[in-house]
């Protein structure tokens, strides 16, 4: 692939913490990725419409609201109804191991939680991403 790994971090909800999305985005973006970062509170159409706007290959998105349940697979269901189901998606944030198989059983390919070290998310992309 001649071109960097896109990727875009995203907040959905409500939730107006952004300390770790923006921690993963500069690591991201020091590994050489692209990264673009939506901002807060963003609806998963928004987040889809920009991943698709963006021709990413990655949507990460940070969320600690506790509508992980809810918004992280919305992303995933309307990527798929975007055809654009080949764009990795991940998640992070204070999610409950509990909820994790959920979470994966629904699309999302890997969570992050606290103490996760960004060369692991880093690592994980960069083995997962299906390259256009």
């Amino acid at each position: 692939m001649d071109r960097p790994i896109r990727v875009l971090v995203a907040k959905p909800g409500l939730d107006g913490h952004d300390r770790g999305a923006k921690v993963i985005a500069r690591a991201l973006r020091d590994a050489g990725m692209e990264v673009i970062y939506t901002g807060l509170r963003q609806t998963p159409e928004q987040i889809v419409s920009a991943a698709i706007q963006e021709d990413v290959d990655c949507v990460a998105m940070s969320i600690l609201s506790g509508a992980h349940n809810t918004l992280l697979p919305k992303v995933v269901e309307l990527l798929k109804a975007e055809n654009a189901e080949d764009i990795l998606v991940i998640g992070g944030g204070v999610i409950p191991d509990d909820d994790i198989p959920f979470l994966k059983e629904k699309g999302i390919a890997e969570v992050f939680t606290p103490g996760t070290p960004t060369s692991v998310t880093i690592d994980f992309i960069k083995a997962n991403v299906k390259r256009k």
